[in-house]
């Protein structure tokens, strides 16, 4: 728990990272920001098709509309913040010497895409719409 508060308060703070260890090969860093956009362009499609499902499918009930929007909103938002934890961890690690730092949450990110993705198949082949 005490890594983690340590991990949120770098967040604002990413200068601090320069106190532990070592500075990394830039080269390593640079890959770092891009696997950390390539995340944040992730949590904002996930976003947007949040958003995509509310506007864009009035016809479905509204229990179900709003369940897949809510889901995909949701999922974005937790890729978006583990995005930046992800980021500090691995500099982190990097800075240290360390191996770096193992991650579940892609397995996540896939079940819970996976999940929104097989209700919506499961929506347009029942055709749940207001009646």
């Amino acid at each position: 728990m005490i890594d983690f508060v340590k991990d949120v308060r770098l967040w604002f703070a990413p200068s601090k990272l320069r106190d532990e260890g070592e500075t990394p090969d830039y080269r390593f860093s640079l890959a770092n920001e891009r696997t950390f956009l390539a995340w944040i362009r992730t949590a904002l499609a996930l976003v947007g098709g949040g958003f995509a499902v509310d506007q864009f499918l009035p016809d479905l009930r509204w229990g179900v509309r709003v369940g897949m929007a809510l889901a995909l909103l949701a999922v974005g938002a937790a890729c978006a913040l583990r995005a930046v934890n992800h980021w500090v961890r691995c500099e982190r690690a990097m800075r240290r010497g360390d191996d770096l730092p193992p991650s579940r949450f892609p397995v996540v990110l896939s079940v819970g895409v996976g999940l929104v993705a097989l209700a919506m198949v499961v929506v347009v082949l029942l055709g749940w719409t207001k009646r």
